[in-house]
């Protein structure tokens, strides 16, 4: 079995961003040379997010605005920012948008439905975080 490792690395300009990721994702899928297996996205961040789903705009406004609704930034109304942080909200938006995803590789090709693509979203912006791409198979 072969096994593949590459980080990508992000420094968003905004607190909250979407990034699609999959062209990245695809890559290093071609560089693992793996035919048939396992490719792991996860975030290595606890105020990001990587998930899969469409590659629309306005979805992407939606998750926003969403997002505010249930887990509005607000500098004192957290707990957590008691500890002398501003970013409870961007906990809790994760653990809604999820750590990973999982997609099978088949023929060398990440295996998606219809419109299915790979996003970084991140939640507490402006300084520098990783992404791990774990790829195995054969």
């Amino acid at each position: 079995m072969k096994s593949f490792t590459e980080y990508l690395t992000f420094n968003t300009k905004n607190r909250q961003e979407f990034i699609n990721i999959t062209p990245q994702v695809e890559d290093a899928v071609r560089k693992s040379d793996v035919k048939e297996g396992l490719c792991l996205v996860n975030t290595m961040h606890i105020t990001s997010s990587v998930f899969i789903n469409d590659a629309e705009d306005g979805l992407h406004r939606d998750f926003s605005k969403w997002l505010e609704k249930l887990a509005p930034y607000d500098k004192k109304g957290y707990k957590h920012n008691l500890t002398g942080e501003d970013n409870g909200d961007a906990h809790l938006k994760r653990t809604v948008m999820g750590r990973e995803v999982t997609v099978a590789i088949t023929n060398g090709k990440l295996d998606f439905g219809p419109w299915e693509q790979i996003f970084y979203g991140e939640f507490d912006g402006r300084r520098r975080k990783r992404v791990l791409i774990k790829i195995i198979g054969e």
